[in-house]
């Protein structure tokens, strides 16, 4: 596969998922049609306002109102007293509980067992393992895992498509992962620089353009040691609402190592498990989730794949990321995530200028 083809590909995707202009525009209107005829940038800014395709990754769709009747209404309302008023107190005690189990054998274990790192590791990562299936319970997860359960091996790292920090939970609770994660603040900071870190996960801070070369070294690092919990990467760097995948960074792919693709799907009769950090603090999400019927999900680990030869660390990631879009069903864009926390590049400024500037040059010159 070459760059060409995947500039090709990238293409196709995005002119399938952009709609049809034509449809938007009044009868007799030929003078918006030449203008949108000069330009393919007229037409994909056209196209972007009616219908943005890379917006529409990070949307929540709200659910069909259903209790639109003298029926129904009742139903709705029985069903909120049993969520609020019987499940979530339930559910609340439920989480209190791990944490008292979990706090209360992590503490000495942690402090105690310091000449014995093996066994201590061993057991924070089974202690890790414990609180995540309470988190799980809490939320009534209904979670299938499809494949074989991620081993400990050496040169070897996983890599999943990410729509909430509870992908990392449910995922965790099966397999004690290392994870690299943006540093969050509040008390999911606190965990993360304390019982996280004690386990090998990786911090970054997407705003330092320092920390990209240091978390590279930690994670070429990390790969090469046996003992060291499987790492666990989200290759899209931003969480995405489980209809598509954006661009996956090539970081994940260039440490010559085994790469295990996770694809993870959500089932949304009960609730949209996608969490749009913008809008949302992670405390509310976990409310919402907690407050729904269940959580319902299908994870399945793939096949491992290796860099083929003569394939770039760009093509093997867009390779893996055409595994995981087919498995879970989800629809491929070609886009940056992290175009979601920062404005485009100079470069990809000029690259639409340049060709803007081509194709009105190219109209006058034919007429």
């Amino acid at each position: 596969m070459d760059t060409a083809g995947n500039l090709k590909t990238s293409n196709i995707e995005l002119d399938l998922d952009r709609p049809n202009i034509e449809d938007y525009l009044p009868s007799g209107s030929s003078i918006q049609r030449d203008l949108l005829d000069i330009s393919p940038t007229l037409t994909e800014a056209a196209g972007a306002i009616v219908d943005d395709s890379f917006t529409r990754c990070f949307k929540s769709n709200p659910p069909e109102p259903w209790n639109w009747n003298v029926y129904l209404f009742p139903l709705w309302c029985c069903g909120v007293v049993i969520r609020y008023g019987i499940l979530f107190p339930v559910r609340v005690l439920v989480l209190t509980i791990g944490w008292i189990i979990f706090l209360s054998s992590y503490i000495p274990v942690h402090f105690l067992l310091k000449g014995h790192d093996k066994l201590r590791k061993k057991i924070e990562r089974c202690l890790l393992e414990l609180i995540c299936m309470f988190f799980v319970a809490s939320w009534t997860g209904v979670v299938k895992y499809h494949g074989p359960r991620p081993s400990i091996r050496p040169k070897q790292v996983f890599v999943s498509n990410h729509t909430s920090m509870i992908d990392f939970i449910i995922l965790e609770q099966m397999t004690a992962f290392a994870v690299i994660m943006q540093k969050h603040p509040g008390w999911v900071g606190l965990l993360q620089s304390t019982i996280l870190e004690s386990v090998g996960c990786i911090w970054f801070n997407r705003a330092e353009a320092k920390d990209r070369e240091i978390v590279a070294k930690k994670l070429r690092d990390h790969v090469q040691e046996a003992d060291n919990n499987p790492l666990l990467i989200f290759p899209e760097g931003t969480c995405v609402n489980n209809h598509y995948t954006v661009m996956f960074k090539k970081g994940a792919f260039e440490l010559d190592s085994t790469v295990c693709p996770i694809a993870i799907k959500y089932n949304k009769i009960f609730v949209d498990a996608f969490w749009n950090s913008r809008k949302q603090s992670f405390t509310k999400h976990l409310l919402q989730l907690m407050t729904s019927w269940a959580v319902v999900c299908d994870v399945w680990y793939l096949e491992p794949q290796n860099l083929k030869p003569g394939e770039t660390p760009i093509e093997f990631a867009e390779r893996v990321r055409d595994i995981i879009s087919v498995r879970a069903g989800l629809k491929k864009v070609p886009w940056d995530g992290y175009l979601k926390y920062s404005r485009p590049s100079p470069k990809h400024r000029e690259r639409k200028q340049q060709s803007f500037a081509e194709s009105v040059l190219r109209c006058l010159e034919e007429k």
